[in-house]
């Protein structure tokens, strides 16, 4: 793990030390020789590449960031992928090193090694394909449901909802002139949040994903693999099942509806579904609003995040955060969505 000590330059971000050379050198200290050919991908909690290496097939190599999760959480994770891929359950664990590990350090730095298996964004428009999905979220709850976290953490409403919030405002990132405003919208939401987990009554935690939105889903048309598989699960927690769910609906109530219906056509091939779970979805939409705006604030020492999000911590952007809350607040008092 990475400290202030650690750094030699306090400025910079420990990922300014993460060059290319650093990446092979750290891919040939468990054996695997690349031949200089690195591709970024699409991440920013982490450092993720592909590879190419001398025998001419591809890896990911996945650099951790320093301080997130300790050792022992991530290898809870790669346990908990393992685990579905011994099922045949669609999900790319970590490779396994010359020393026997999944979890390497290099330099200061934590990385895992991934088979490269690409694919497409899953066609969430067509029934077919969200009735497939849901079939293998429904087995990987079923998985996730026979053991617990130890190491992870639980999606809550303290977590995800009061601590961001009490954050964002002990450094000061809520322009003044909106402060209050935000103060208040935001406390309101909350008490939203809590009425529907208090309607929901109490629900399962199981292990989940946790972060299951189309961009986690890879879908590929080979005929040796033809269908979904799940990637990136670094967000890994227990919470309810509908966590895996909900953020794979998008569109207007009719839209959800179908999705749901979908999904859930799927999901109960292989794992009962609470339908209490229904009234959580707006609720965990908002705490997923709140916890998202911390992330960004906590990540903006960052250079990859001005450079991605120049939006963010703008007038406009707090203002459109309140506005986006208002929505909630009413969203989370209606009915829930009820699958067709």
């Amino acid at each position: 793990m990475n400290s202030a000590s650690d750094n030699p330059h306090p400025l910079l971000h420990p990922y300014s030390r993460l060059t290319p050379d650093c990446v092979l050198d750290a891919l040939e200290s468990i054996g695997l020789r690349g031949d200089g050919r690195l591709l970024g991908l699409n991440s920013y909690e982490n450092r993720v590449y592909q590879v190419s290496l001398e025998d001419d097939t591809t890896v990911v190599a996945k650099f951790y960031r320093p301080e997130r999760w300790t050792d022992a959480a991530i290898l809870e994770e790669h346990a908990f992928v393992q685990e579905l891929a011994d099922l045949e359950i669609p999900a790319v664990p970590a490779m396994v090193g010359p020393d026997h590990k999944t979890l390497h350090h290099y330099n200061k730095f934590r990385f895992a090694v991934f088979a490269n298996r690409g694919g497409r964004t899953p066609e969430l428009g067509n029934p077919a394909t969200l009735e497939w999905i849901g079939r293998f979220i429904g087995r990987i709850h079923a998985v996730g449901a026979t053991r617990k976290f130890h190491e992870r953490p639980v999606l809550d409403i303290a977590s995800f909802g009061d601590e961001p919030r009490a954050w964002l405002l002990a450094n000061q990132f809520i322009p003044a002139d909106i402060n209050e405003v935000w103060q208040g919208v935001t406390l309101q939401a909350l008490a939203g949040v809590r009425r529907c987990f208090e309607r929901a009554g109490k629900v399962s935690s199981l292990r989940l994903h946790g972060d299951c939105h189309a961009g986690n889903i890879m879908w590929t048309d080979s005929a040796s693999s033809h269908g979904p598989h799940f990637v990136d699960f670094d967000d890994s927690r227990s919470g309810p099942a509908i966590q895996d769910l909900w953020m794979l609906l998008s569109g207007d109530r009719a839209d959800m509806v179908r999705q749901l219906s979908d999904l859930l056509a799927g999901y109960e091939d292989f794992n009962d579904f609470d339908p209490r779970e229904l009234h959580l979805i707006e609720a965990l939409r908002t705490l997923r609003l709140l916890h998202y705006s911390a992330w960004l604030a906590r990540r903006w020492h960052d250079p990859a995040f001005p450079a991605a999000f120049p939006w963010f911590n703008t007038q406009r952007y707090w203002q459109d955060r309140v506005l986006e809350l208002r929505e909630q607040i009413a969203l989370m008092d209606e009915e829930p969505l009820w699958p067709a």
